[in-house]
């Protein structure tokens, strides 16, 4: 096996790509060549049959070489010779829609970025493999809304990642010196009170308005039964609608009551804003439970202090979260080895053992529900994500199992240009400008049906 690395690999653009792209070293060494760095990975039985994937995120292509190990000594009479090619996030998308529209080319398997996703299963015909059947096994354990995210018309067309289940980052430290308990947040009204008197008491930020990435703010639209489109959010733009309209004037409430602040980078997850963090100029976060890995990696000065708590819940909503973010890694229509694909793909994505290795090496939090309840993995206090919280991702996971809702307008086609305007225009308009949300929700709508031709 090996893991090629284009050049460029670091060369992430986008929302999703950096939210997920958590890139890293797959080795030691390798050799350069014209195309790129070669990374070797692990050796293939002699007789292997050669399976070639492209991904955007290294550190996904690390669970993919391992798990590639075990499925050849899992399946000895079906071996497998995984090639992984790491390109940049954007190339990599554009490569694979030339490879699928013309039919040549195409790799066995693909990582597709979730707001990627729906421009490969658009029509009657997809030309990504339906993945339904391999993975019967495991579809009892995975997480209902992460496969209906990949899925079209009751067929599976990739399988997740991670679920990406919001939860909120408490900095006790900071709370405590403003006499503020975290546990005592359950609601957004809890929630904006301890903002305001947490800014009222030390003059700094508590929580964060994110200019450059539309990702909170459909937790809180999904809560009130909401959506971006119409038709259930599978329809065309429909962003001024009374949910959408209610949760953004609660976030520029907060905003204006010292409850939400901005933020260098435009996000938190960013290099400007992880410094930010680290240095205490934020006390709360509201982000996917895959941000567990940011602080890990990125804010080595806050090990100890931070407790993992269940997102803000708006009052009598059935849906207590939903994921946000993911990759869905397909098999495209053209395979040479289709069988053989679709069924590693399943092993690698949906078993048991991959999603210990999501968990251990990626510190996402895995859409196999089975690890969840295995206090021995979930629990270990040698586990460096263990080590640096305060409390256990998994308790939280598991304190709102039966309301990670899916929202339907991250599987729209056109939530990528809905996504684009809020980052560029919409975000900046509330949280900066001060325009009221109602009107600046009625000129992205404008705005939007002009664009997408609606």
């Amino acid at each position: 096996m090996h893991i090629r690395k284009t050049l460029a690999t670091t060369m992430v653009a986008g929302l999703a790509a950096t939210a997920l792209a958590a890139c890293g070293s797959n080795g030691d060494g390798g050799s350069s060549t014209s195309d790129g760095e070669v990374i070797e990975g692990a050796e293939a039985p002699e007789g292997a049959t050669p399976l070639d994937m492209w991904v955007f995120a290294e550190l996904h292509a690390a669970v993919y070489d391992d798990m590639a190990v075990r499925w050849n000594e899992d399946n000895p009479d079906r071996p497998i010779d995984l090639n992984i090619t790491v390109y940049p996030y954007q190339d990599m998308h554009d490569k694979l829609l030339l490879a699928v529209n013309s039919g040549q080319g195409v790799p066995d398997l693909v990582d597709i970025e979730v707001n990627k996703f729906s421009s490969f299963v658009k029509g009657d015909n997809p030309p990504l493999v339906d993945l339904t059947a391999a993975a019967q096994p495991y579809v009892d354990d995975i997480v209902p809304a992460r496969l209906d995210l990949y899925s079209r018309d009751g067929q599976i067309y990739g399988y997740p990642t991670h679920v990406g289940a919001f939860v909120a980052f408490y900095n006790t430290e900071l709370l405590e010196g403003a006499g503020i308990d975290y546990t005592t947040i359950e609601t957004w009204d809890d929630f904006a009170a301890a903002g305001s008197t947490y800014s009222e008491e030390t003059g700094n930020a508590f929580s964060v308005a994110s200019t450059s990435v539309f990702f909170t703010e459909p937790l809180a639209i999904a809560q009130r039964g909401g959506q971006l489109f119409d038709d259930g959010g599978l329809g065309g733009v429909d962003v001024n609608n009374p949910e959408t309209v209610a949760a953004m004037q609660m976030f520029q409430d907060m905003k204006d009551a010292g409850a939400l602040s901005t933020i260098p980078g435009g996000s938190p997850d960013s290099e400007e804003a992880f410094g930010a963090i680290n240095n205490g100029d934020y006390a709360a976060i509201v982000y996917p439970a895959w941000y567990t890995s940011r602080f890990v990696d990125y804010m080595p000065d806050l090990a100890g202090k931070i407790a993992i708590a269940p997102a803000p819940q708006t009052e009598g909503s059935p849906t207590l979260t939903i994921g946000g973010g993911g990759t869905g890694t397909s098999v495209p229509v053209g395979s040479e080895h289709e069988e053989l694909a679709t069924d590693y793909l399943a092993y690698a994505k949906l078993s048991l053992d991959a999603n210990i290795a999501v968990w251990e090496v990626l510190g996402f939090d895995p859409v196999n529900m089975t690890v969840w309840e295995d206090e021995a993995i979930t629990h270990n206090p040698d586990n460096k994500f263990n080590e640096y919280f305060q409390t256990n991702l998994f308790d939280v996971l598991n304190s709102v199992q039966g309301g990670i809702g899916h929202f339907e307008s991250f599987a729209n086609e056109d939530l990528p240009a809905v996504d684009n305007w809020f980052r560029t225009v919409t975000l900046n308009e509330v949280y900066e400008s001060g325009t009221p949300a109602q009107d600046a929700l009625d000129q992205a709508q404008n705005d939007l049906q002009n664009e997408l031709g609606q």
